[in-house]
């Protein structure tokens, strides 16, 4: 993997910055208008519009959308999950096509303009280890579920140093026992070159999120987490072994 190119990565911070800083003042008066609205779908839809038009304007970055979208999930919630490999797989994630609401950490939330985008796209923010700030966020994606909108969530919860995939936590996976809607898992490969942990710039590479088969919870009770947990990870991991030489390995 090569090392990222500070020059790129300087381009990448003021295009990103501009682009944020022009959708914020929509996004404000979407959020506005919708502020009483569950799924917060159409101030999401501002904030992934945001995401492909910096990932589209940028010079370093390649997409790839494989596997095919749920037949439903316009008008019923899932619990998508995927691995997490760098800061740019929000950025990749923006290209799947259906509405979502992010449960991300709170911190996040109080970056300037990415984090002030966050809060008017409708994102959930979530103090982990904090009960209070857990069960508002659960609390608050049940409601985006119960509208019909899904909920997407890492559940590794942090980015591994060397792009290995972590355990996975439970919260997930209680979330969609407990609202009965299946979990959708998302393999992600490719995006640890644009963005490595740690990292201070963004690398030129060519990234892949696969959507596949979504995993049924009905008549799943809390007991079963742990098997529905370690099922997922399962697939994810199997689709990084076909998709990662395909991805990492791609030259710059």
């Amino acid at each position: 993997m090569k090392k990222a190119n500070p020059v790129a990565g300087i381009w990448a911070y003021a295009e990103f910055g501009a682009v944020i800083a022009s959708f914020l003042p929509i996004m404000a008066v979407s959020k506005l208008r919708h502020r009483g609205d569950p799924t917060q779908r159409v101030p999401g839809q501002w904030m992934r519009r945001l995401g492909r038009v910096a990932t589209r304007l940028s010079t370093i970055w390649k997409f790839d959308i494989e596997g095919e979208r749920p037949a439903d999930i316009d008008t019923k919630g899932y619990v998508v999950v995927a691995n997490h490999e760098s800061q740019a797989d929000p950025f990749l994630l923006c290209f799947l096509p259906w509405d979502m609401r992010w449960v991300a950490k709170e911190s996040l939330f109080k970056q300037p303009l990415s984090g002030w985008a966050m809060h008017l796209g409708g994102d959930i923010p979530l103090r982990r280890g904090e009960g209070e700030s857990v069960r508002a966020c659960l609390q608050e994606c049940e409601r985006a579920l119960e509208g019909g909108i899904s909920v997407m969530m890492f559940p590794e919860g942090t980015r591994s140093h060397g792009g290995e995939l972590l355990p996975f936590k439970d919260g997930a996976f209680s979330l969609a026992i407990a609202a009965g809607v299946p979990i959708l898992p998302i393999a992600l490969a490719g995006t640890r070159a644009m963005r490595p942990k740690h990292s201070r710039w963004f690398g030129k590479a060519h990234a892949c999120a696969k959507i596949l088969e979504p995993i049924a919870t009905s008549g799943m009770t809390e007991a079963d987490v742990p098997a529905l947990r370690e099922k997922t990870r399962t697939l994810i991991a199997d689709a990084l072994v076909e998709l990662r030489p395909r991805y990492d390995s791609i030259d710059e």
